[in-house]
């Protein structure tokens, strides 16, 4: 079996085998190539050390905070953790069936990074691009990163970025992730669209430095409601039920969908520079900058006819409709001195218009349809290194508006060597929930509510210590505790005998605030252990909440283990990896599902998990390119049920396999 999967991969990999290497070389046919310019090359040594060759280094990703990486091009176990529809490493996720449905929660982090509230609808935002998730490029010659993978029925995925420049002070990319399933149950269709494009602009004596993006996404899902006897034909139904398309579900005839549109420019101009000596590193600076972010964003659930499900309705057919358009405006003044640090200040003005298409009056009351209001917010950040020490800081606190909030961060480290550094940091943050908390309109009854002037500032208090070490592994330490928590669950004292008794409970959906506090401990730590060629990657997580009413609902362990094999084979033309992944979480009341919000919701009547997700998986690599193969949840039949959710009603996928790959190539 071993054998026959490397030689399925060779012969894929046949045309990869006969390109040259994507990555420019510094010399080629008498030339050497210098950021897309050529140059006799010179037999002197002067000038071959004047101009270095094109190495990887070379292809920087800068981040939203600014952190520079260089493009990995290596095959690794964590580029197997990441290798899924998020690109990222979704360890404290539990996916649904299909691809680009939901994800459950195994960990949280409470932190806000943002000072206002968002659009809501958090479960429908995985896919979605924030602002801290755009990567802007400095290249030297123009690079492609496609990422391709195999979905459910009728469907691929891609991501592909082109990043370019037309000098090396000024580099434009371009991207799009998009995807197609089917699903391997009714109704269950996923398709989105994410558009993005990017610049990254230095002049030349390095004063005006200037970065934006644009963005455009669009995530749509069909919604079934979740498996309408879950527990006869998911859990009991056996052979029967194996054909997935045969179970019931709850409706065929609604969707969601989130749509967004953002505009971002972050510039600035150094009025006073200064180096040191003659060289080119500053001794003082004093920089000016500006930076504008204009966003708008829409929340839309459909569905042909009402459902009981859901409750009673104002009309036969649902059309909802939520939006929010943003516009922030930063100005900042930043002081350096290669003694003193970096400190900066700033103020800003946030305009926010949160909305629906109508007012709603019943007997009782009166909902408004619309959040509108202007926010003035002042801040500073800091930040200082000095040997193996580095200090960050960052204070925002809202001078002007009903938004009022304030986020502080604190964080210190020392690297004790390169094998070895440990961080402390602190947060702390008060603001108010999501909008949709505080406003939110429905053709079904139940989902209008009005909480702007009632419900507090969500209080997140946290301790963090970081401990990373080749020796003795990774470790994360955190304590949390919550204020004024805010959550969605059924609202019992307002439900019917009957809608309890058939277990209704997205009928009474509705928000609410936790008055007691949540005191919440996190341990997370990573080690590798490797014998030869052999390697197992161990990533263990405890957490424990202490709390008077349950609505933070986490399984107390999560553990996930790779044993693998890596080996360079076929003369070295191929690198492989593989081997086995073992995922497991503890029983635990798992959040439900709702389709309506777009969010999950407190249930604490189920106990779901205590089950084994088993992968195989065998990747190669081929100069620049990366090969995957897995064979997904290869375990869901060897038992005599099939109890494996991913939420109430919502089932993990089965067994299936999949395959693609992530090609990085030069010019």
């Amino acid at each position: 079996m071993k054998y026959l999967l490397l030689s399925v991969l060779f012969f894929l990999s046949m045309p990869l085998l006969a390109q040259e290497d994507s990555l420019p070389p510094g010399k080629k046919s008498g030339k050497a190539v210098r950021f897309g310019k050529t140059k006799p090359e010179s037999n002197t040594r002067s000038e071959k050390e004047k101009e270095p060759e094109i190495t990887i280094k070379d292809y920087k990703i800068i981040s939203h905070a600014r952190d520079t990486t260089f493009l990995d091009t290596t095959l690794t176990i964590q580029k197997e953790y990441k290798y899924n529809f998020l690109r990222r490493d979704d360890f404290e996720l539990m996916p649904f069936a299909n691809v680009g449905q939901p994800y459950n929660r195994l960990g949280l982090n409470f932190e806000r990074w943002q000072m206002y509230p968002s659009l809501g609808a958090k479960a429908k935002h995985f896919n979605y691009f924030e602002l801290q998730d755009i990567n802007y490029y400095n290249v030297a010659t123009p690079m492609t990163d496609i990422f391709f993978k195999t979905t459910f029925e009728q469907g691929q995925m891609l991501d592909a970025m082109l990043t370019f420049n037309t000098s090396r002070r000024l580099n434009f990319s371009i991207a799009y992730k998009g995807f197609r399933s089917l699903g391997k149950y009714r109704f269950n269709q996923a398709q989105s669209g994410n558009f993005r494009t990017t610049t990254n602009y230095e002049s030349k004596n390095k004063r005006y430095s200037l970065r934006a993006h644009v963005t455009a996404q669009n995530i749509e899902t069909e919604e079934n409601g979740g498996l309408a006897f879950s527990e006869d034909q998911f859990v009991n139904g056996g052979s029967d039920f194996s054909d997935r398309a045969k179970l019931e579900i709850r409706f065929d005839n609604a969707d969601n969908q989130v749509l967004g549109k953002r505009y971002f420019l972050d510039h600035q101009y150094k009025v006073l520079r200064k180096r040191k000596d003659s060289s080119i590193t500053e001794k003082t600076s004093l920089a000016i900058g500006h930076e504008f972010n204009y966003e708008t964003k829409y929340y839309v659930y459909s569905q042909e006819e009402q459902d009981d499900y859901y409750g009673d309705s104002f009309l036969t057919a649902i059309n909802d409709k939520a939006i929010l358009k943003t516009m922030y405006n930063q100005f900042n003044a930043t002081f350096y001195n290669s003694v003193l640090g970096r400190l900066q200040g700033n103020i800003s003005l946030y305009n926010y218009n949160y909305y629906f298409d109508s007012l709603l009056i019943t007997e009782d009351e009166l909902i408004e349809n619309q959040l509108k209001g202007e926010e003035i917010a002042v801040g500073a950040d800091y930040e200082k290194r000095i040997k193996g020490f580095d200090i960050e800081g960052s204070f925002r606190y809202t001078v002007s508006g009903k938004l009022t909030g304030t986020i502080l961060d604190a964080s210190a480290g020392y690297e004790l060597n390169e094998n070895n550094r440990f961080r402390v940091a602190i947060h702390s943050s008060a603001n108010l929930p999501n909008f949709n908390f505080l406003l939110y309109q429905s053709d079904y009854r139940n989902y209008n509510w009005q909480n702007s002037d009632t419900f507090e500032n969500e209080r997140v208090s946290s301790l963090k210590f970081d401990l990373e070490s080749k020796l003795l592994g990774n470790l994360t330490a955190k304590y949390t505790r919550l204020d004024n928590y805010a959550y969605f669950a059924p609202d019992f004292d307002t439900a019917t005998e009957e809608q309890v008794t058939a277990g209704l409970d997205n009928a009474i959906i509705k928000p609410f605030q936790e008055t007691n506090s949540v005191n919440y401990i996190k341990l997370k730590y990573f080690k590798e252990f490797r014998l030869g060629k052999f390697a197992l990657a161990n990533t263990l997580m405890y957490q424990n909440v202490s709390q008077t009413n349950q609505v933070v609902n986490l399984p107390e362990m999560v553990t996930r283990n790779t044993l693998y094999f890596s080996s360079d084979v076929f003369k070295k033309a191929m690198y492989i990896q593989t081997g086995v992944t073992f995922k497991y979480f503890s029983e635990y009341t798992m959040n439900a599902y709702n389709p309506v919000l777009g969010e999950f919701y407190i249930q604490n009547s189920e106990k779901f998990g205590g089950y084994p997700l088993l992968d195989f998986f065998i990747n190669a690599r081929v100069q620049q390119t990366r090969i995957y193969l897995k064979a997904e949840h290869f375990n869901s039949g060897f038992g005599e049920t099939d109890n494996y959710f991913a939420a109430p009603d919502y089932p993990y996928r089965d067994f299936v396999i999949r395959f693609g790959l992530v090609w990085n190539f030069f010019s």
